[in-house]
């Protein structure tokens, strides 16, 4: 299984991730609000994740880092 961590800190929540994830377990949080007034993003399902590192490609802040 891939380890997915995410930078929130810094994302903008744009949703761009989101759209490329071909697996659909990525979501924009709607509680959490990070220091930039952002909602960022989060998994919303780690054990169907195949570490494609699709949304990590498409992430314009290099917010996600994908490990195999």
């Amino acid at each position: 299984m891939a380890k997915v961590t995410f930078n929130t800190d810094i994302c903008k929540g744009c949703g761009l991730c989101v759209a490329a994830c071909p697996k659909k377990i990525l979501g924009i949080s709607q509680t959490t609000i990070n220091r930039k007034g952002h909602y960022p993003v989060e998994m919303l399902d780690a054990e169907k994740c195949i570490g494609c590192a699709s949304c990590a490609l498409m992430c314009p802040d290099c917010v996600i880092t994908v490990e195999r």
